[in-house]
């Protein structure tokens, strides 16, 4: 126990000191993170290299105690284990802070670290109750690292945030290891939360300095490390629910970030200001009101993830997970997502139904014109159709022949003219009883006819 107090108070003593150097270093050298005062609402430029200092710190921390005490080398085997994937994705994160990397660059350095980790003894083998080296142990730890690693990447966007989740969940995963009795993954564990103390003395609102991505990635991937050692004396059905809680707000974060780019059609990588964070920004928080906010609910989710450790009862395990769920399902619907609400609307209220039944009917009329006769069985089926889609056809010329010549519909709320071509046009008004998918309606028709027209054109002697 000596040895735990003096690592943690030696790597926030280190953290403490290095931290401003390495700050005032890159910030005399212009390595700096710009504002936009868009996303990034720093008012100044703030130096992004405070993962140098953390790494510096915690991995010299080992070599203080260990020159003081003599003791410390040989409960290191875990540290050893996880070392070359650590550096891996710390010098990636150090070249993307220093020179910037694309996100596939990115991606590909964290896939090899992954791969790294799982060549030394670092796999999910504890997943549904099989407790099993199988072929799905390495794709899942790829997987579970990948997430941990861009979550606390994806979350670092605001004054102290990330480093303090890190806290919460380095502190977490210690306490859990004392409670299992395992001497390693402490080991492992509080130095890292002592080097992120120290370094929140300086990121905390208002921050002089960013994690950057050395920092944000490393923690990651360090957290997905040992969250999978926790799982390993885990006797409970569901072995990565705990390390699941306790990392949970930045996943949570990083998948609705994933869900909300896949409804709205944006690239997964890109940037926004959608996450949770920003969210409780544009409610009216403060930067330091809703980091202190989401730290409150990492140490509430921090007290779900080691109940469940400490029960060894199924029954009670399955009832703390479905709590924890219930609590995150509601904070996120405080959050006020516009595309989760719609898409719930659509997905419960008949919206996809009735979306998926006007696509195929526009489908079928697109057909249905393409196999037409006349210019006139053309105009017909368009006519026909319109009404499905809130349209009226006031009046058409097709293929140089007039067709309707309504002059004017009662209780339209607006009137379009579609060009099907440089000679041929369709008057449409839209009526209040309207069915969905008009725009797809007007483009399907404008798509149908102008190959049609042009073949009659084509035909005429």
């Amino acid at each position: 126990m000596n040895v735990l107090i003096w690592l943690g108070l030696v790597s926030f003593g280190l953290s403490l000191i290095l931290t401003p150097i390495f700050r005032d270093i890159f910030r005399s050298y212009g390595m700096v993170d710009e504002p936009d005062f868009g996303r990034k609402i720093h008012k100044y430029p703030i130096p992004r290299v405070g993962g140098m200092a953390i790494a510096c710190a915690y991995a010299a921390s080992f070599l203080i105690v260990q020159w003081k005490t003599g003791i410390v080398a040989e409960s290191l085997t875990l540290v050893w284990k996880v070392l070359p994937a650590a550096i891996t994705v710390f010098v990636v994160g150090v070249i993307d802070d220093l020179w910037g990397l694309r996100s596939w660059q990115k991606l590909i350095g964290q896939v090899v670290a992954a791969g790294i980790a799982c060549y030394n003894g670092i796999l999910v083998v504890d997943v549904i109750g099989l407790h099993e080296k199988a072929w799905w142990t390495i794709p899942v730890t790829i997987l579970w690292l990948l997430a941990c690693t861009n979550a606390f990447n994806l979350v670092d966007g605001m004054d102290g945030l990330a480093a303090g989740l890190g806290m919460f969940a380095t502190l977490t995963i210690f306490v859990a290891a004392l409670l299992q009795k395992n001497i390693a993954l402490a080991m492992a564990t509080v130095p890292l939360a002592g080097c992120l103390v120290g370094f929140l003395c300086y990121n905390f609102n208002p921050a002089t300095i960013f994690l950057g991505d050395s920092g944000s990635l490393l923690i990651g991937f360090l957290m997905g490390c040992y969250g999978i050692i926790w799982t390993e004396k885990s006797a409970t059905l569901l072995g990565l629910t705990a390390p699941l809680m306790a990392l949970s707000l930045p996943l949570i974060d990083v998948g609705l970030a994933i869900v909300r780019r896949f409804l709205r059609r944006q690239p997964i990588f890109s940037a926004d200001r959608g996450h949770i964070h920003h969210r409780l920004l544009d409610r009216g928080m403060s930067p330091k009101k809703a980091a202190l906010l989401l730290y409150g609910i990492c140490g509430i989710v921090a007290v779900f993830s080691l109940f469940e450790t400490v029960f060894h009862n199924n029954a009670v395990s399955s009832v703390i997970v479905l709590l924890f769920c219930a609590v995150a399902l509601i904070g996120i619907q405080y959050l006020g997502y516009t595309e989760f609400s719609v898409a719930g609307k659509m997905l419960f209220g008949g919206g996809l139904q009735r979306n998926m039944k006007a696509e195929i009917d526009l489908g079928a009329l697109q057909k249905s014109i393409e196999k037409a006769g006349t210019v006139a069985e053309c105009a017909h089926l368009v006519e026909d159709a319109a009404g499905k889609y809130g349209l009226v056809v006031i009046r058409m010329c097709l293929g140089g022949e007039g067709f309707g010549n309504k002059t004017g519909v009662e209780g339209a709320s607006w009137t379009a003219r579609l060009s099907v071509s440089d000679a041929d046009w369709i008057e449409f008004a839209r009526v209040p009883e309207s069915g969905p998918g008009a725009a797809l309606f007007l483009d399907t028709v404008a798509n149908g006819l102008r190959s049609r027209i042009s073949l009659f054109a084509n035909a005429r002697p």
